[in-house]
């Protein structure tokens, strides 16, 4: 359905509306401007190309603006008139939203919101949206390959290969059996419990930590409901999938991480700052913790110097667990969907703010 310009009627006020002044029938869209487009701009991306969006935005009757400049400046002007905003990594702060006009919506490519102020946009009457269900076993199944690849030593096995040597490319210790393994799961939402679900036929022994999840809905799922420091003490492996906020960030670090198992395994395919890089590189080098898997991190790009690009101990990948092309199909539809149904004044799905 196009938008419907049939029925607006404006009443002058010096050079500006106001959003009393303006009154419109049910298919017409609420702008300010003389008889323009509805603006829907994009941030940044890293697809190919935005041509789902631009589809489905122009046969809306809308105008895609394109950007990928993360620059506050260049983001305060692309967001400036627009009428909904989607973005991916920029950093969509207080600044930014607050050179926002007249923004219906803020949509984010993704489940966690953490580079946008929801403060701040609470604050303007801004909604943010997220797309919480587009790559649930995407990264469900990588959870598991980077268990696996980590507990096999496959990576270490395949290089030795590779480089014409053969038999064991690590010690003998360093290959375990996951039925032997105690996984602790931080975060028990959508993709944890995915984890959980896959881990069962491996019948290792499973627990959960997570303070807005019952009880009895753990242990329904197989799995035995712990206190963080618990989980820490007791688990061979920790599989990160909480979200980033201010009682997470650097959940682990220094202290929490010498809390864990001597020679334990870290995997986070969660968010970047759930764990504190330095504090994690120093326990990897002391052996305090035997490896890790990680998707995500603090800085990204990771630095071209920083250390867990070269050691053997960890598996890394930059921030693609999410990927498949349905799940990307999925996540830019959605996306460019609600920031439609923003423009059309129709409830939202997802708000998070």
């Amino acid at each position: 359905m196009k938008f419907s310009w049939k029925g607006l009627q404006r009443k002058p006020h010096g050079n500006r509306l106001s959003d009393n002044q303006i009154v419109v029938n049910r298919d017409a869209f609420v702008c300010r401007r003389e008889l323009s487009m509805p603006i829907v701009s994009i941030t940044d991306y890293t697809f190919p190309s935005l041509d789902i969006e631009e589809s489905l935005i122009r046969a809306a009757g809308g105008e895609l603006r394109i950007g990928n400049d993360k620059r506050v400046e260049a983001l305060k002007r692309l967001a400036a008139d627009a009428d909904a905003v989607i973005t991916q990594f920029a950093p969509i702060n207080a600044e930014v939203i607050a050179a926002m006009q007249q923004a219906r919506v803020i949509v984010r490519y993704g489940i966690g919101v953490d580079n946008v102020d929801l403060d701040a946009a609470r604050a303007r009457g801004i909604p943010v949206c997220n797309v919480p269900d587009y790559c649930i076993d995407e990264v469900a199944d990588h959870t598991l390959a980077f268990i696996l690849g980590v507990t096999r030593q496959v990576v270490p096995n395949t290089l030795h290969v590779r480089d014409g040597k053969w038999g064991l490319a690590t010690p003998l210790d360093q290959l375990r059996t996951l039925r032997d393994q105690t996984v602790g799961l931080v975060g028990f939402g959508r993709i944890g419990r995915e984890v959980a679900a896959r881990l069962a036929p491996f019948k290792c022994r499973r627990l959960v930590h997570d303070a807005f999840v019952p009880a009895d809905t753990v242990r329904a799922s197989g799995c035995e409901p712990v206190s963080l420091d618990e989980l820490l003490a007791q688990s061979d492996i920790v599989t990160l999938h909480c979200p980033s906020t201010p009682q997470t960030k650097k959940l682990l670090n220094d202290d929490s991480l010498g809390r864990m198992k001597q020679g334990s395994v870290v995997v986070n395919l969660g968010r970047g700052d759930l764990i504190d890089s330095g504090s994690l590189i120093a326990a990897l080098q002391s052996g305090k913790i035997a490896a890790a898997a990680l998707d995500v991190f603090e800085q990204e790009p990771l630095p071209l110097d920083n250390p867990l690009r070269s050691m053997p101990n960890v598996i890394t990948a930059s921030h693609i667990a999410s990927a498949s092309p349905k799940s990307v199909r999925t996540l830019r539809e959605t996306a460019a969907k609600i920031a439609i149904m923003a423009l059309r004044g129709e409830p939202l799905p997802n708000m998070v703010n």
